[in-house]
C-alpha cells in the first residue's frame, strides 16, 4: 500500500471503532509505522545498572535494526548503530558483554567504545578513518532509564523529564538495579500488543491473578473511594500526592508523550505479588506501603507499574509485520541481594504469568483480525485509553 492510499485509509477510519484490517496486515503500513513512530520516538533501551562499568554493553534490537548501548572509556553512555562501516556486518553479536573495543569479526575493523574507528588494515593511503566511525543516535538518561532516538533532530526530552520527575522521585530509580529482564515474543502486529496493554476491559476475565489485587477495573464510585484513601496516605509514606497527570498521546503533538496515574490495590494487597505481600525492600525515599501503585508511560510504547518495593518496565517493539516483542525489566533497590532481600521467582511471578496470558490473548486477536470476516467493532467505555492510543497513532501516521 502506497502513502496516498494509507492516508486515505486513515481518513476513512470510523471514530470510536477498532482499526481496519490493513493496519495489522499491510506491509506498507508496517514500514510507515517503523519510520513515523519507532524512528522518531524516544524508546526505552534499558537501565544504567545493566552497564555499570566502562566497556559494558547490551543490544537494542527491533524491526531489523540493532543498537549497541555501551559505556565508553569516559563513563558516558553511547548509542551506536550496530553496522560496520566497511561492508555492513553486525559488529556486536552477543546480546550483552564487556569489551575494551568493538571489533567486527568479518574483516577486523576495530572501533573505540565511543564509536570512532581505531583500526582498519590494508586500506588505501587516502582512506579517511575519522569519517568512518560507527554511526550514533541520540541518547538520554532519566532516573537511571536509558532512552534513544533515531531522528536527526529529535523532539526535546526535557519536557518528559520535567513532567515525570516529581512523581518518580520517591522511587529513586537511578539507585535501582535490574533484578531480571525477559523478552516475550508475540506472534502478532505490535499495535495489537500495545492496544491490549492500554485497556483493562479484559482484566477480570483473563487475568484473575492481577484482578484480585488491583483496582483498575472497579466500578467508578468504589474506585474513587479507595483511591481517596490511598492518596490520603501517600505523603506520609514518602510518595507524591499528585494523583494523575496526563499529557501523553496528544493527537496535536508528537514526541513528548508521557504521564502517570495512581490507582488503588485491593483486599489488603500491598504490592503486585502472589499473595499481595512485599517481595523486595522499599524503594528510595518510600517509608511505608500506601495501598496503591503508579501506572506510568514514557513515549508511545514504554509503560510501567511502580510499586513501593519494585518497578516493572514494559517496552513493545516490532520484529516483523506480524511479530513483536514485549521486553520487561524488573527493578529493585540497588543494594538488594537475590536470595536475601528478594527471590526472583516471587518477584517476577505476577507479571510473568500475566504476560504469558497476554501472549495468547494477543495472538488469538491477530488470528481473528486475519479473518476474511473481520470487521472493526466499537470500543467499550473501559477502552478509552486504547481509543486514545489509536487516535494518536492515526495522527502520527499521517
Amino acid at each position: 500500500m502506497d502513502n496516498r492510499t494509507i492516508s486515505q485509509l486513515v481518513r476513512q477510519q470510523k471514530a470510536g471503532h477498532a482499526l481496519q484490517q490493513a493496519f495489522y496486515r499491510d506491509a506498507g503500513i508496517y514500514e510507515r509505522d517503523v519510520q513515523r513512530i519507532y524512528l522518531r520516538s524516544w524508546l526505552y533501551a534499558g537501565h544504567q545498572s545493566e552497564i555499570p562499568d566502562k566497556g559494558d554493553y547490551f543490544l537494542l534490537n527491533f524491526a531489523g535494526e540493532s543498537v549497541i548501548i555501551a559505556r565508553d572509556q569516559e563513563g558516558r553512555i553511547r548509542a551506536l548503530i550496530n553496522v560496520c562501516r566497511h561492508r555492513g556486518s553486525r559488529v556486536c553479536l552477543e546480546e550483552s558483554g564487556r569489551a575494551s573495543r568493538l571489533t567486527c569479526r568479518y574483516h577486523g575493523w576495530t572501533y573505540a567504545l565511543d564509536g570512532s574507528l581505531r583500526g582498519a588494515s590494508n586500506m588505501p593511503d587516502d582512506f579517511d578513518k575519522a569519517s568512518s566511525g560507527l554511526k550514533s543516535i541520540h541518547v538520554e538518561t532519566f532516573g537511571g532509564m536509558i532512552f534513544v532516538n533515531f531522528a536527526d533532530t529529535p523532539s526535546a526530552f526535557e519536557p518528559i523529564r520535567r513532567h515525570m520527575e516529581s512523581c518518580l522521585r520517591p522511587y529513586r530509580l537511578d539507585e535501582c538495579k535490574v533484578a531480571h529482564r525477559q523478552t516475550y515474543p508475540i506472534e502478532a502486529n505490535w499495535k495489537l500488543a500495545v492496544e491490549n496493554y492500554t485497556e483493562c476491559y479484559h482484566c477480570t476475565t483473563a487475568h484473575r491473578e492481577y484482578a484480585r489485587g488491583h483496582g483498575l477495573a472497579l466500578p467508578e464510585e468504589k474506585y474513587a473511594d479507595l483511591l481517596h484513601d490511598v492518596m490520603a496516605r501517600a505523603r506520609t509514606c514518602g510518595l507524591s500526592d499528585e494523583r494523575v497527570a496526563r499529557m501523553f498521546l496528544d493527537a496535536d503533538g508528537f514526541g513528548n508523550d508521557c504521564g502517570y496515574e495512581r490507582y488503588p490495590m485491593l483486599h489488603g494487597h500491598l504490592t503486585g505479588s502472589r499473595n499481595g505481600e512485599p517481595v523486595a525492600p522499599l524503594l528510595g525515599e518510600i517509608k511505608d506501603y500506601d495501598g496503591g501503585t503508579t501506572d506510568i508511560q514514557i513515549g508511545p510504547v514504554t509503560f510501567g507499574l511502580a510499586y513501593c518495593d519494585y518497578v516493572v518496565l514494559y517496552r513493545f517493539t516490532p520484529r516483523t509485520l506480524t511479530a513483536s516483542d514485549c521486553d520487561i525489566s524488573w527493578l529493585v533497590r540497588g543494594d538488594a541481594e537475590d536470595g536475601r532481600d528478594y527471590d526472583v521467582k516471587e518477584l517476577t511471578w505476577l507479571w510473568d504469568i500475566t504476560t504469558i496470558a497476554d501472549q495468547h490473548i494477543i495472538e488469538h486477536n491477530q488470528e481473528g483480525v486475519n479473518s476474511r470476516f473481520y470487521e472493526p467493532g466499537p470500543y467499550s467505555k473501559m477502552e478509552f485509553f486504547t481509543q486514545r492510543f489509536v487516535d494518536w497513532y492515526l495522527h502520527a501516521l499521517q
